[in-house]
C-alpha cells in the first residue's frame, strides 16, 4: 500500500483542477458533433440547427448537426453514452429520453448513469392539427366525432413511444375516445403524411404545424399547455375548450456523455444560454411558438428524473405498448 501525504493528495487534486480549467479554456479545438435523434424537418431538428449555428458563431469552431433517427431516439443516445467525455459529442435530447425506460425493458445505456446534463434549450406545447377534410372545426367536434367512428380517425406521431404519442394517449384517455396511432420516423414526416391526407390528425410541434396553419393547409384546434400560445393566442387550449387539466409539452435539450469534464459542460451551459438570448434567436423562437430555458445542469438533471417517474405513470395508465 502507498500511503500518500495530505500536501500530495491536495497537489493531485490541484493539478486536476488546473487541468480540467485548461482544457475549459481550449475547447473547443475542433468541430463539434451534435446529433439529432429524427430526421431533419421537426422541433428537435430546428433547435438543434438554430442552436448549433449560433455555437459556431461564438467558438469559431464548427458544430455539425448530424441526424440518427430511428428506435425512439435510442440509436443517436447509444452513440452518445459511448462516445468520449471530451465535449465533441453532444446530442439534442428530448422527451423521448424520459419516456424510454418505461416503454423498452432493455436500452443500451442508463438514462441517468450514462449522460452528463447540459441544459433544457427550449420547452414548447403541441398544437393538436387536422386535416381541413374532417369534419372537426373545435376539440369538442373532434371528441363527439371520435366517438361516433371509434378508432376510424387516425393520428400522426414522430415515433411510437414518444412525446407526440404520450399526448395523444392521454387524450384519448382523458376523452374516453379510441383513436388509431399511427408512427412515423419523425415530426416532420408526420406533418407530410398528415398535408396529405393519409392520417387526420396530429400531435404537433409549433415548429412543423404553424407554417401550415397559417396557410389554411391544417386545421389548429388547441395547444397542450394550460396557458395559449403567444404564437397563436387565438387558439385554445385543449384544457379550456373540452378537457381541463389536460397537459401536454415538451422540451429539447443538449447532453453529453457521462464523466465530461465540469468546466466543459459549464461552458456548453453557458454559450448556449448566451446563445438562446440573443434577440435574433429570441425572435425566432416566438415565432415558431417556442420558449428559451437555458436551465442549469442541476435543474435539467432533477427534471430528467422527475419527468421519468411522471411519464412511467402516464404508459402504465395508457397501457402503451411499442408499436
Amino acid at each position: 500500500m502507498v500511503l500518500q501525504s495530505s500536501s500530495t493528495r491536495i497537489f493531485i487534486v490541484g493539478m486536476l483542477f488546473v487541468c480540467g480549467f485548461a482544457a475549459a479554456q481550449s475547447y473547443p479545438g475542433k468541430p463539434v458533433r451534435m446529433l439529432v435523434p429524427f430526421p431533419p424537418g421537426g422541433g428537435t431538428d430546428y433547435t438543434a440547427r438554430l442552436i448549433s449555428q449560433k455555437l459556431t458563431e461564438i467558438w469559431g469552431q464548427q458544430v455539425i448537426v448530424d441526424n440518427r433517427p430511428g428506435a425512439s431516439t435510442t440509436i443517436a443516445s447509444e452513440i452518445v453514452a459511448k462516445a468520449p467525455a471530451d465535449g465533441y459529442t453532444l446530442i439534442m435530447g428530448s422527451t423521448n429520453h424520459t419516456i424510454n425506460p418505461s416503454l423498452y425493458p432493455r436500452i443500451p445505456y442508463d438514462t441517468i448513469k450514462d449522460f452528463a446534463p447540459v441544459t433544457v434549450a427550449v420547452t414548447a406545447s403541441y398544437v393538436l392539427v387536422v386535416h381541413p377534410s374532417l369534419p372537426a372545426k373545435t376539440v369538442k367536434e373532434l371528441i363527439a366525432l371520435a366517438r361516433a367512428r371509434p378508432a376510424e380517425i387516425n393520428y400522426a406521431s414522430s415515433g411510437s413511444s414518444g412525446p407526440q404519442h404520450i399526448a395523444g394517449e392521454l387524450f384519448k384517455l382523458m376523452a374516453k375516445v379510441d383513436m388509431t396511432h399511427v408512427p412515423y420516423k419523425g415530426g416532420g414526416p408526420a406533418v407530410v403524411a398528415l398535408l396529405g391526407g393519409h392520417v387526420q390528425a396530429q400531435f404537433s410541434t409549433p415548429v412543423s404545424a404553424l407554417p401550415h396553419v397559417r396557410t389554411g393547409k391544417l386545421r389548429a384546434l388547441g395547444v397542450t399547455s394550460l396557458k395559449r400560445s403567444d404564437a397563436i393566442p387565438e387558439v385554445p387550449t385543449i384544457s379550456e375548450a373540452a378537457l381541463p387539466g389536460y397537459e401536454a409539452v415538451t422540451w429539447w435539450g443538449i447532453l453529453a456523455p457521462a464523466r465530461t469534464p465540469r468546466e466543459i459542460v459549464n461552458k456548453i451551459h453557458a454559450d448556449t444560454v448566451k446563445a438562446l438570448q440573443m434577440p435574433d434567436t429570441l425572435e425566432k423562437l416566438a415565432r415558431e411558438g417556442v420558449n428559451p430555458a437555458g436551465t442549469t445542469p442541476e435543474q435539467f438533471a432533477t427534471m430528467i428524473q422527475d419527468e421519468m417517474v411522471k411519464m412511467a405513470k402516464i404508459v402504465k395508465a395508457a397501457n402503451m405498448k411499442i408499436d
